[in-house]
C-alpha cells in the first residue's frame, strides 16, 4: 500500500489512505503496527499524529519496499521515543 510516509527518523501511516488490510501488521519487523481496532487507548493520539505528519509536504510517500534500518532491533524494546521525533 502507498499509505506510508517517511520523515527524518520516523514512518507514519495516513489513516485515510490505509485500507485496513492488515498485511503490514505482520510485515513490520518491530511489531510497531497494529490493526486499527487493536490500538491501545494510551496510543490513540498517534492516529492524529500520523494523519498530521502524512500530510506534511516534507514527508515523502513510500512507494516501494525498503530494507529495515540496521539498528531496528535495538529500537524494538525502547519505550517513549516520541521525544526523538524530528518533524
Amino acid at each position: 500500500m502507498e499509505c506510508f510516509y517517511e520523515g527524518p527518523n520516523f514512518l507514519v501511516i495516513n489513516p485515510d489512505e490505509c485500507i485496513d488490510c492488515s498485511i503490514c501488521v505482520g510485515e513490520c519487523p518491530v511489531n510497531a503496527i497494529v490493526e486499527a481496532s487493536a490500538i491501545p487507548l494510551d496510543q490513540v493520539h498517534f492516529v492524529e499524529l500520523n494523519q498530521t505528519l502524512s500530510q506534511d509536504p516534507r514527508w515523502t510517500r513510500i512507494t516501494s519496499t525498503k530494507t529495515p534500518l540496521t539498528e531496528h532491533e535495538k529500537w524494538r524494546e525502547v519505550k517513549s521515543k516520541l521525544h526523538l521525533l524530528q518533524k
